[in-house]
């Protein structure tokens, strides 16, 4: 009895050693990422107070004359660039993020998916960071140049440093995960969840599902909405065009695997 589980102890001791040295590598990569953010952190954070004054540029150059924006909170003039020079340090620290996430998962997938995904993440943060930038130089101009002008006579408009922070956080993530189109049409047909030929029959009621979703994730204003859903709509049409490479490529490669 005590010989047969000894034999089969060597089984449960290289499986057991199997899922401590992945444990161990996950912390460690772990670790690396967080020292990431707090490196990034710690340069920007002395530069918090210019930093908030450049993303809330678009607001004040388009705010009546003599107007200005104000904090509610004691503690918002500190903890609002605070916020901000975090939120910045993660967004920056995204690329060699995604790195220590892909050097883990690749040895656990097929050759040809090693090759494929690393391309489709540096193009989704590529189209991440084009989303956020489109936000602030395009949308963000229109968006406050129209809420200013909207605004009723006797109406002294001045924002709260927190809540512009909160608004316009949420539109550079509702603007960079739209802008992931390309890559979510691609894999939903690389997964054979759909077909090429389902979405193109199906263009019509994506193009009404852009507007919904430009009308949830944006404020309750037309220029935004369409500013968000026009390039999904168009974002949708390029992963469409590019699928039929991807595909055809992956499905020659594993079948060769």
């Amino acid at each position: 009895m005590t010989e047969t589980n000894e034999k089969q102890d060597p089984v449960h001791d290289h499986e057991g050693s199997d899922l401590i040295s992945h444990l161990l590598e996950l912390r460690t990569r772990l670790l690396h990422m967080i020292f990431a953010v707090c490196l990034v952190f710690l340069c920007l954070f002395p530069f918090s107070d210019q930093i908030y004054s450049l993303i809330a540029k678009p607001l004040i150059e388009r705010m009546p004359e003599g107007s200005s924006m104000i904090a509610i909170d004691v503690a918002s003039p500190f903890l609002t660039p605070f916020k901000l020079v975090m939120l910045l340090s993660i967004f920056i620290a995204i690329p060699y993020l995604l790195y220590h996430a892909w050097a883990f998962i690749a040895p656990g997938l097929y050759k040809h998916e090693r090759r494929y995904i690393g391309p489709l993440l540096a193009s989704s943060v590529f189209l991440f960071y084009l989303g956020a930038a489109f936000a602030y130089f395009v949308v963000f101009p229109l968006v406050f140049a129209f809420l200013n002008a909207v605004a009723p006579e006797g109406v002294a408009v001045s924002t709260d440093i927190a809540r512009y922070l909160d608004f316009i956080t949420a539109l550079f993530l509702a603007f960079g995960i739209a802008f992931e189109v390309p890559i979510a049409t691609i894999l939903l047909i690389s997964m054979g969840i759909v077909t090429r030929e389902q979405l193109a029959r199906y263009r019509p009621h994506i193009i009404v599902a852009a507007f919904i979703i430009g009308m949830f994730l944006t404020p309750p204003d037309v220029v935004s909405q369409i500013l968000l859903a026009l390039p999904m709509w168009a974002l949708f049409e390029i992963g469409l065009f590019f699928s039929r490479y991807f595909v055809n490529s992956t499905d020659k490669e594993a079948k060769q695997e």
